[in-house]
């Protein structure tokens, strides 16, 4: 860089300053921002590479000064996103305030939390996600953007940064994710043979054979599990819950009563006579509005627990490699085998709980049928009354 002149323009009376620094090699700029008790005028200052750098420096912290604002020339992107986390996430689930915290302290607080927030600028945003592109799927950089604006939304609120930068920049598309995969006929075989009189066989079974997401699964509790109801009535469950925290399910549709298969009645039947048992031996109450796969405390089991236990069931099932699976491909696997046997897609859309038939038949469905039969009924035509139940 070229050294300034060195007898610059003397600033007259009321102008911002603008001066070279030769200890720091840098441009500094000075505003007013007011008088100390004693008459002494306070003065603000900023820095920078250029003149034009400090001058667009300077009409922020005027536009602050204007607003109100008591923004630290020391309060970072750190401050503002640990804040968020926080304060800014009440209400919202365990899981989501854990995926949230792990992406915050993953990803933008070890690349981003030293800058000072006011000084943070949509070039070097940009530069920042092109960056994360490289190595995040498309939708873990959206939340990972999003969890940068809505931290620095929280530090608006609190007049600690006049604007929001983030919402200036745009995430790329990402790295592709992993895309879903659905067991054929024979792996669904195995996979229901595996592990039989294990928490896990019946889960997977709950998961494969009634087509539920995995956080429905996991809180389902007793009490809404009818495998003895009145004449007339199909052994049902009750799909009143999702992962959300005060306990409304995902969409409208998500709230739905489905028939069970008759071989299902006789895992949970089982399943259940072997939890009232070891809660027993264990000294421990059952209760009616118990968790169906809660651990020996009576506690919902994590997400963490049901995929590693997933996953060893299907080592035991001869899988190659148990560790490119996750629970949720049950349910792509329950839509696929009623498509596969022809079940109309409609149909298929009511049962999982969509509602449409547009997420049905672009993310689950791998396979195009002829329409023939419908629901739990199905299931028991595809895999017979032997494959999960006891021999």
């Amino acid at each position: 860089m070229t050294e300034p002149p060195k007898h610059p323009r003397k600033a007259g009376h009321g102008e911002d300053s603008i001066y070279w620094d030769k200890t720091k090699g840098r441009y500094v700029g000075a505003v007013s921002v007011g008088y100390t008790p004693t008459g002494q005028r306070k003065r603000a200052k900023v820095t920078g590479k250029t003149k034009t750098e400090v001058r667009s420096k300077l009409r922020d912290r005027k536009r602050e000064l204007e607003a109100g604002l008591k923004a630290s020339a020391t309060y970072t992107v750190e401050n503002a996103v640990l804040d968020w986390l926080a304060q800014g996430l009440k209400g919202k689930d365990d899981s989501s305030v854990a995926t949230y915290r792990s992406l915050a302290e993953n990803h933008v607080i070890p690349d981003l939390g030293k800058a000072k927030l006011r000084d943070l600028s949509a070039d070097a945003l940009d530069y920042w996600l092109e960056d994360k592109a490289t190595v995040l799927a498309t939708s873990s950089l959206q939340m990972v953007l999003s969890i940068l604006r809505r931290s620095i939304t929280h530090a608006q609120r609190r007049d600690k940064v006049l604007r929001n930068v983030a919402e200036l920049v745009e995430a790329p598309e990402g790295r592709p994710g992993r895309p879903s995969k659905s067991l054929t006929l024979e792996q669904a075989k195995a996979v229901l043979s595996a592990q039989k009189g294990t928490w896990v066989h019946a889960y997977v079974v709950v998961s494969l054979l009634v087509g539920i997401r995995t956080e429905e699964v996991r809180p389902l509790t007793w009490d809404r599990v009818h495998l003895a109801p009145p004449a007339g009535t199909a052994p049902h469950v009750e799909v009143w819950r999702s992962v959300r925290r005060r306990g409304e399910t995902k969409t409208r549709a998500s709230r739905r009563t489905l028939a069970v298969p008759r071989q299902l009645v006789a895992v949970l039947l089982a399943h259940r006579e072997t939890q009232q048992r070891r809660r027993e031996t264990l000294g421990l109450t059952w209760y009616e509005d118990g968790y169906v796969f809660g651990t020996d405390s009576g506690k919902e089991r994590s997400a963490f627990t049901v995929r590693r236990s997933f996953r060893a069931l299907l080592e035991a099932a001869g899988f190659s490699h148990p560790e490119e699976w996750t629970p949720r491909e049950l349910r792509h696997s329950f839509v696929s085998l009623l498509s596969d046997h022809g079940i109309p897609l409609e149909v298929i859309a009511r049962v999982v709980g969509h509602s449409g038939t547009q997420t049905t038949e672009a993310v689950y469905r791998k396979q195009i049928r002829p329409v023939i039969t419908e629901g739990a009924e199905a299931m028991d035509a595809i895999f017979g009354e032997s494959d999960t139940t006891e021999n």
